[in-house]
């Protein structure tokens, strides 16, 4: 007669720990070792067997046996894996902090910025430790941008003046922003342009044959989104006044126009005074100096030069100006006005931080 083997101690999962193992059970990023744990763990609970358990999830008696003694001795904790010795950690904080003061204030002998290998020569680590410290406090000394701050000195009641336009425009007017998209070039690729095909992109020439330029005068309706134009072989005042005629002849003649435009000269001669002078419900207000941004109908430009010019390719100036006259009809169709979002504060408030990080810097 085989004597019995030895008792197995009861195993009782308390409410807090079915939620967890349930819990684990569910989401989707569980382990799959963790997750088959908490099942043997449920199982087991539920009255069954370790060689029912073991068939029901077809693993092997002692695999059971195994999690079930680690769930009573140390419960939920004793599913998760202990740590594992493993290779002593060779890259010190000091090391780190050598790698990124390196970076952020000094430049190599034979390049105006690092690169992982010249950093990696200099400080006698390896590449790509170089990389993953670069990566984990987002550091790209190989990228830059550019920047210009306005130093005009009615920036802050420019931008007040402007923005107000677009957040709370006045009532029985309308609100244009107006520039000139001068020097478009009629660009003919010296070779025919090559078709798309399946796999293959459009393929071009990277050479061109220019045809001559044209300018664009624009007006942006910031409620609307409508756009009117007019094309123009010079860039003068005499033209700009053509244009402000225009305008003039479109708006109803019951609203007031305010139009918000930059500094250029042609905007501010003589002749241009005399007109409005004579035109009194035209209301120019001026974006400061080196702050285009602020104007609206650069937003429009980005969209005919992605759109339209960028891989467009026309044999001569007219060929140019039909093609932009037919986008900016089509754009008039279901025009889409460009919400602007910013607060004059918020935007004074950045460019004010932005100045202070400069000045910290220098110091």
């Amino acid at each position: 007669m085989s004597r019995p083997g030895p008792k197995i101690p009861p195993l009782s999962v308390t409410d807090a720990q079915r939620a967890v193992l349930e819990g684990w059970l569910r989401r989707r990023t569980t382990a799959q070792a963790l997750a088959q744990r908490s099942r043997i763990v449920l199982e087991c609970a539920d009255g069954h067997s370790i060689m029912e358990v073991s068939r029901r999830l077809r693993i092997a008696p002692d695999t059971v046996r195994t999690w079930r003694r680690r769930f009573i001795e140390r419960g939920v904790d004793g599913l998760c894996d202990d740590p594992r010795p493993g290779v002593p950690r060779k890259i010190t904080d000091a090391d780190v902090e050598r790698v990124i003061v390196k970076t952020l204030e000094e430049t190599p002998k034979n390049a105006t910025h690092w690169s992982t290998r010249s950093m990696a020569a200099a400080t006698g680590m390896s590449q790509s430790t170089i990389s993953r410290i670069w990566r984990a406090f987002a550091l790209a000394p190989h990228r830059s941008q550019t920047f210009k701050l306005s130093t005009d000195p009615l920036f802050i009641d420019k931008v007040r003046d402007v923005v107000g336009l677009y957040l709370d425009p006045p009532e029985k007017a309308v609100v244009l922003c107006v520039d000139e998209k001068s020097q478009i070039q009629a660009l003919d690729r010296s070779q025919p342009v090559l078709p798309m095909v399946p796999g293959v992109p459009e393929r071009r020439s990277h050479d061109y044959v220019r045809a001559g330029t044209t300018t664009l005068f624009a007006a942006l309706e910031v409620a609307t989104g409508k756009l009117i134009g007019s094309l123009h072989r010079r860039h003068r005042a005499a033209e700009f006044k053509k244009f402000l005629a225009k305008l003039d002849k479109e708006v109803p003649s019951d609203l007031q126009v305010h139009l918000i435009l930059d500094n250029y000269a042609t905007h501010k001669t003589p002749d241009i005074k005399r007109w409005l002078l004579a035109h009194r419900r035209f209301h120019l207000h001026f974006t400061p100096t080196s702050a285009s941004w602020l104007n609206l109908v650069e937003r429009w430009f980005a969209e005919l030069t992605q759109k339209k010019l960028k891989r467009g390719v026309h044999r001569s100036v007219p060929a140019l100006e039909r093609d932009i006259r037919a986008w900016v009809a089509d754009w008039n169709e279901q025009p889409r006005p460009f919400v602007w979002t910013k607060t004059a504060d918020e935007i004074l408030d950045k460019v004010a931080a932005y100045c202070r990080r400069i000045s910290d810097s220098d110091h």
